[in-house]
């Protein structure tokens, strides 16, 4: 994965001002499936922990990686409150200390929703991306 290999190295500065390398145990890779967590470990170098929300529910790293590991909202294997559920994307996200960093596609920020409720779940991510820096597109 270039993006971990890209923040290898890189400088992360802790709650007492202190600045460390980026080793890959400060990396953590969050997903929504358990099926692409196994291919993604393959992929990871070593150090670097994959897993579900569930699994890293109350811990912390300084960088986490939170992939949506779905290219569309046609692909989702499961409905759209799971995917776009807010307790999962506040737990993804909050287990940061210095650096959130969240891999989706362009297609899930559009997504057609059908109610206020899945409107509420799609504005939080959507609103993630816009008050973010450093937006690649």
């Amino acid at each position: 994965m270039g993006l971990v290999r890209h923040l290898l190295g890189r400088e992360w500065v802790d709650r007492d001002g202190a600045p460390h390398p980026i080793m890959s145990w400060d990396i953590l890779v969050v997903l929504p499936y358990n099926t692409q967590v196994g291919r993604l470990r393959q992929a990871l170098p070593d150090g670097v922990e994959a897993g579900t929300v569930d699994k890293f529910q109350g811990r912390e790293a300084p960088v986490v990686i939170y992939t949506m590991a779905t290219s569309t909202p046609d692909d989702m294997p499961r409905d759209m409150t799971f995917l776009f559920s807010l307790n999962r994307f506040n737990v993804a996200t909050s287990r940061a200390q210095a650096l959130v960093v969240l891999v989706c596609s362009r297609a899930l920020l559009t997504v057609a929703c059908r109610t206020p409720g899945q409107m509420r779940l799609a504005n939080a991510m959507a609103r993630f991306v816009e008050m973010a820096t450093g937006v690649v597109e």
